[in-house]
């Protein structure tokens, strides 16, 4: 049934639709002992090359290194020329930021590492800001923090996306603030943190984390022919009120990007995940 829905999505359009947004299906990092040796890497297959490899299978790969410490922008460079046209990197912002409780000059500390980042050029997605369980802001302090962040770098605009992991800040006002600064609140696919799939922005980020070690795809096949499902409704500006909501009404949309990232739980499953969401992606024409 699931099937005939993704084939029936894909070609029931109006006569003079708008293109959906493109989709993008990924992982969390590259570098990992258990994706290589046939996993997910060939086996023998040089370190040094499997960024090239992985991103010629994925559309998107979430750089966590950078949560800990800021690549030289000579770094963000030679990544850039080992990925293909299309491919997006999204990133971790610093902790050193996110961790802060005081986001008053937030933005300004921001600055350096957007700054070097921007040398990802046209492979540069989301920025993650990722707010843990005890941080005690707001939407009044989202607020005045997103209002901080630059918009643009280097004449391209800049996608910033809000994990907000205290469930105690997901407000209707959140929702309002993301959406008057055109910023993503991260869907969480997990059962350890909020996970509210209110679309704000021109674009979705989804963190899929219950990736199951006994499958090679990581999730059912009929669950990520769901996943499909809703990445195609997103794609094409609508709601998935079958997900979680905090707010009553959606806002209207146009086509969007879709980021679906599958991240940690039986992480060695994760590539698979991935794969397989974008061949169905394929498969429908999306």
């Amino acid at each position: 049934m699931v099937v005939r829905q993704l084939r029936s999505l894909a070609r029931d359009r109006p006569l003079k639709p708008s293109p959906p947004g493109p989709i993008f299906t990924g992982i969390g990092g590259w570098v990992f002992p258990a994706w290589r040796g046939g996993t997910f890497y060939p086996a023998g297959l040089p370190q040094r090359e499997e960024l090239a490899h992985a991103s010629r299978q994925l559309g998107c790969i979430e750089i966590n290194s950078t949560f800990y410490r800021a690549q030289k922008p000579a770094v963000y460079a030679q990544w850039r020329e080992q990925t293909p046209p299309g491919f997006r990197f999204s990133a971790k912002a610093p902790r050193t930021v996110t961790q802060s409780h005081d986001l008053a000059a937030a933005g300004a500390r921001a600055d350096g590492f957007i700054q070097g980042i921007s040398a990802l050029e046209d492979r540069l997605g989301p920025l993650v800001w990722q707010f843990g369980e005890k941080h005690p802001a707001g939407a009044q302090e989202f607020d005045r923090f997103l209002e901080a962040l630059p918009r643009r770098v280097g004449g391209r605009a800049l996608q910033h996306a809000l994990e907000v992991r205290n469930a105690a800040a997901w407000t209707p006002e959140l929702i309002a603030v993301a959406r008057a600064h055109g910023a993503a609140l991260v869907f969480s696919g997990s059962p350890d943190y909020p996970s509210f799939a209110d679309p704000t922005a021109s674009f979705i980020y989804a963190r899929l984390m219950q990736s199951r070690a006994n499958l090679r795809a990581g999730y059912p096949e009929r669950t990520l022919e769901q996943w499909c499902l809703r990445a195609m409704r997103w794609a094409r500006g609508e709601d998935n009120p079958d997900l979680p909501h905090v707010a009553a009404e959606p806002e209207p949309s146009g086509p969007r990007e879709v980021y679906v990232l599958f991240i940690g739980a039986a992480k060695h499953r994760n590539p698979g995940a991935a794969v397989a969401l974008r061949r169905q992606l394929k498969q429908v024409g999306a």
